[in-house]
């Protein structure tokens, strides 16, 4: 019986895994942007207007506010009634000058017939062909005046300039629009972030810089980084316009605020990752490893969060190391 339990015990022994190396991290100056908080307005790049080509009567309006439109959508339709008129009244002219030519066409052909046997002079038969070639010049010309009339009843549709939110349309159907009126206001797909900051900032920005928001700004988790696209040359009432590219910042909401981080010179300090240090009692503390491979905890002071793209629990360390420290993962 002993020896069935002796059996058995060995039977189920595991075989040992060996412990898992802790992970360090060594400790050296790194060069750090030193941020400052501001305010940036989600706008467009380009607010373009949906103007009117021809005056008139506003028949159709197919928009409204927060509607999303494409390159060349109908936004709304100019009604003219005297275009309608000017139309009937060029159908009816051109009916009549195709009968003239039918008539025209049919002189010639007798007359061709009747000089051929001698029965009337040159002259007549030359009189029926300039009868025809004024007959079919008349028509040409009213048909061209029926294309230009046409044209002008196309360019009463008024086209989205570009693809776009609608932010704005300042009219009603029946109103009466002049040529070159606003029918809406059609703000660019390409959202970006607009900064604003004082111009003590200004030889610090540059196209290419990084910035950091809270990704819960614009319904993310965790941080998000973006970089500067454009710095605008000229200055604003004290202020530096730059405009930063970030992606997620939705395309309905224009005007919204959101906090920005954005580099206002550059410092050189510690920065550990910060699941290297624990804290106990409201103390902070980091375990180094020593020269002999034992291992001491020494209470150090935290600076602000650094988060960055190949660190995002980035932390500056104020005091308790240096360089060459080896950290070890508590």
């Amino acid at each position: 019986m002993r020896t069935a339990f002796i059996f058995l015990a060995m039977s189920l022994a595991l075989p040992a895994v060996p412990a898992r190396a802790a992970q360090t991290f060594t400790v050296e100056p790194a060069t750090i942007a030193d941020e400052k908080a501001v305010f940036a307005t989600v706008e467009s790049r380009e607010v373009v207007p949906a103007r009117v080509r021809t005056g008139g009567t506003i028949a159709s309006l197919s928009v409204r506010e927060g509607d999303w439109v494409q390159a060349g959508q109908i936004v709304a339709t100019i009604g003219d009634e005297k275009l309608t008129l000017q139309k009937s009244a060029l159908d009816a002219q051109i009916a009549g000058l195709k009968a003239q030519l039918e008539q025209a066409q049919t002189d010639l052909a007798r007359a061709a017939a009747l000089v051929a046997r001698g029965i009337v002079s040159k002259a007549q038969f030359d009189a029926a062909t300039t009868a025809a070639d004024v007959a079919a010049n008349a028509l040409k010309a009213r048909i061209a005046e029926r294309s230009v009339l046409e044209q002008q009843l196309t360019e009463g549709q008024v086209l989205a300039p570009t693809a776009g939110r609608v932010l704005k349309v300042p009219v009603t159907a029946d109103t009466v629009v002049m040529s070159g009126e606003t029918i809406a206001d059609i703000a660019r797909a390409d959202f970006v972030l607009r900064l604003r900051v004082p111009e003590r900032h200004a030889r610090f920005l540059k196209a290419g810089d990084e910035v950091r928001i809270d990704g819960r700004d614009i319904g993310k988790q965790g941080v998000t980084f973006g970089k500067i696209a454009l710095v605008y040359p000229q200055i604003e009432n004290g202020r530096v316009v730059a405009d930063a590219q970030v992606a997620g910042l939705g395309d309905y909401f224009l005007g919204e605020r959101i906090e920005v981080w954005i580099s206002g010179g550059e410092r050189r300090a510690f920065i550990v990752p910060a699941h290297f240090i624990v804290t106990r009692f409201g103390l902070d503390y980091a375990r180094l490893r020593q020269a002999n491979g034992t291992t001491i905890e020494v209470p150090i002071q935290r600076g602000r969060e650094q988060p960055r793209p190949d660190m995002p629990d980035a932390l500056e360390i104020l005091s308790g190391l240096q360089a060459g420290d080896v950290l070890v993962q508590p």
